[in-house]
């Protein structure tokens, strides 16, 4: 019996795709297939066959590099962090690059924000790690999104650097990440406004 000339080009297909890929751009692959898997289901419903399905590969290409869910989310959380960098303004002015960070920072979750909860509880479940624990692997020990835009101000006289708390340094983003994880929600154009001007910059900003 002839061979079904659809099913044979469709098998071809996905064959040709997996003898394409190869080192870093199968590994780019498997992130991005794992990142979308996980913004579009879950962490609790992604698997490891559910991403290697939605990559068109092999189960045991993921095992290869990962040893189980937690070591893969969390590589394709870094994954896109790092194909999707937060801009950093640099308008001259503290206010508006703090606005601007706060709201660049606010978008780049967006999509993510109704699973972050599920997410946070699923590696906790699976790898005891807690929201802070995953942000350390990820970012390590290097400066925060905000230094370059303090060091600026610092240097414009805008602030005095060496005076400020760094719990108050702190303050705008980690607002943010809690008003995210508690309402599961973008945070409102006008909520970080108030944080801005509110908040944070009465406590930072030379008096005249």
């Amino acid at each position: 019996m002839a061979a079904d000339p659809a099913s044979t080009g469709t098998a071809s297909t996905d064959d040709a795709v997996k003898r394409r890929r190869r080192g870093a751009e199968l590994e780019r692959a498997l992130l991005e297939a794992a990142w979308q898997e996980l913004v579009e289901v879950g962490f609790a419903k992604l698997t490891m066959e559910s991403v290697a399905d939605r990559a068109q590969t092999g189960v045991a290409v993921l095992y290869r590099r990962w040893t189980n869910k937690t070591d893969l989310v969390i590589a394709a959380i870094r994954y896109s962090g790092e194909e999707h960098p937060i801009a950093i303004p640099d308008t001259g002015d503290l206010r508006t690059d703090m606005i601007q960070l706060l709201e660049n920072v606010n978008a780049a979750r967006a999509e993510l924000t109704r699973g972050a909860m599920a997410m946070f509880v699923g590696l906790h479940d699976d790898a005891g790690l807690i929201p802070a624990d995953v942000r350390q692997i990820i970012r390590g020990e290097g400066p925060g999104r905000a230094e370059e835009i303090f060091r600026r101000a610092d240097q414009r006289g805008e602030i005095d650097l060496a005076r400020i708390p760094r719990a108050v340094i702190d303050m705008p983003m980690e607002l943010v990440r809690h008003d995210i994880l508690m309402t599961l929600k973008p945070v409102p154009r006008e909520r970080i406004r108030l944080i801005v001007d509110d908040l944070f910059l009465p406590l930072v900003l030379l008096g005249d």
